[in-house]
């Protein structure tokens, strides 16, 4: 308590103010009292009265308490002031600020399976709804930064689950530019930043799940980002004419159609936490992402698929917008469904399917890559056991995407629809997003 009193804190200015004013407010409150106490004695004050009607402490009282009052409310606000630019120097109001953080405390436990770009797309869109944000992130990528640490260091790929804390960080956007900045030269050519945090931390806190733990207390994660697994795993593959490939990089570089993907080794299990957050949760998000190399992987660790067996939470599958090369030539919308029941059970309640027109231009660019429109055949989704959700949730832009901002609405729709539906209203009527012509439409699903 005597820090409060220390130089410099431009504070004590501002409670002495305050205390004066209450000081002030007492005294003409004793007077109002003892003007009309009566007092034989006192010639003057009954003389004043007899002429007036009124005390003649009445008007020094009434005063003494209006200039108390507003010392009172003035020391308190510029107290306030103080401390809240001293805290929030960015300028945000204070209200603002509690009340959010007060609707997320209270948003829906949404726990997000799979790798790649896709997650930290979605996670970012969550993260305006709720803070009960799990991301359950695969570990088998063997590629570029990720790879060389892993085969340097021997630990977990830290690439995608960077990618999720900085989707899920509530820090300056310079921090996250830091964690995302890649060398372009010397030894570390092709290292990200935030790669070699995580190792580093690694090696300090004494695990590759303590440093992310770390990381996320330095980044103010909104959430919780939990590697699938803690083994050492590696992905295979087996393909249509009974070849193998070993190595998640390698898999989509192969001209052979996949067969079936698997782990190695085959017994890897997941964390307890990530377990609990799966049984707790109102929602298991599965994608959007690469479907054999980013969500798959994730979903055939031992104790996951079981766990979003027996969860009551609404189990949703986003499916991609494109084909990969490599990975899902030619594939609909239901064959990727299929795949996942084939690897996973039948784990899915809700295909999310875009059915929003690609642009021609775009269409051809992607041709030339080889990847085209998933075709979004709803009866066969339907046919499978699965209710389609279908909606237009494009972002515009040099690539195709889904909109993060929609596809979190349609994804939170959903879940308030089946656990809590007066909710559902209040989304439809209030919620606004801000189109690229820089106009705000209400988006009603």
């Amino acid at each position: 308590m005597i820090k409060w009193l220390y130089p410099g804190m431009y504070i004590k200015r501002w409670l002495l103010m305050a205390v004066l004013g209450c000081v002030l407010l007492f005294a003409g409150m004793a007077l109002i009292f003892y003007s009309y106490i009566p007092a034989p004695g006192f010639l003057l004050k009954n003389l004043i009265y007899d002429m007036t009607g009124l005390s003649w402490l009445l008007l020094p009282g009434i005063a003494a308490m209006a200039v108390g009052a507003v010392l009172v409310v003035y020391g308190l606000w510029r107290t306030m002031h103080s401390v809240i630019n001293a805290i929030m120097p960015s300028g945000d109001r204070l209200v603002d600020v509690i009340y959010n953080r007060r609707r997320l405390e209270k948003g829906p436990r949404v726990v997000v399976i799979g790798g790649g770009t896709g997650i930290p797309v979605l996670l970012r869109g969550l993260k305006l709804y709720t803070d009960n944000l799990t991301a359950v992130v695969t570990v088998a990528d063997d590629g570029g930064s990720s790879g060389r640490l892993r085969g340097d260091l021997g630990i977990l790929p830290p690439g995608d689950i960077r990618n999720c804390l900085v989707a899920l960080a509530d820090r300056e956007p310079l921090m996250k530019d830091l964690l995302q900045y890649r060398f372009t030269m010397g030894e570390l050519k092709g290292h990200n930043m935030g790669n070699l945090l995580l190792a580093a931390l690694s090696g300090i806190s004494g695990g590759f799940d303590q440093a992310v733990r770390s990381l996320s207390r330095v980044l103010a994660v909104r959430g919780q980002v939990f590697p699938a697994t803690l083994a050492d795993v590696r992905l295979c593959a087996e393909m249509e004419d009974g070849s193998v490939v070993c190595g998640e990089s390698k898999i989509s570089k192969g001209h052979n159609k996949i067969k079936r993907v698997y782990l190695d080794p085959d017994n890897c299990r997941s964390t307890e936490e990530v377990l609990k957050a799966i049984e707790e949760a109102d929602a298991i998000i599965m994608g959007p992402g690469s479907l054999y190399t980013s969500i798959l992987p994730g979903l055939m660790v031992q104790g996951i698929p079981e766990a979003i067996t027996r969860a009551r939470a609404a189990k949703i599958y986003v499916c991609n917008v494109m084909t990969q090369p490599g990975e899902t030539d030619g594939y609909s919308a239901s064959r990727h469904l299929q795949a996942i029941i084939e690897h996973a059970g039948e784990i899915v309640d809700y295909m999310v399917v875009n059915t929003q027109i690609v642009p021609v231009w775009l269409v051809e660019r992607y041709h030339r890559e080889g990847a085209t429109p998933v075709k979004a055949d709803l009866e066969a989704i339907t046919d499978l056991g699965v209710t389609p959700v279908f909606d237009e949730l494009l972002q515009e832009g040099g690539v195709v995407r889904h909109h993060p901002d929609k596809l979190a609405h349609l994804l939170i729709r959903l879940v308030y629809d089946r656990h809590h539906p007066e909710r559902v209203v209040y989304l439809n009527n209030y919620l606004r997003f801000e189109q690229a012509d820089g106009r705000h439409d209400n988006m009603v699903l």
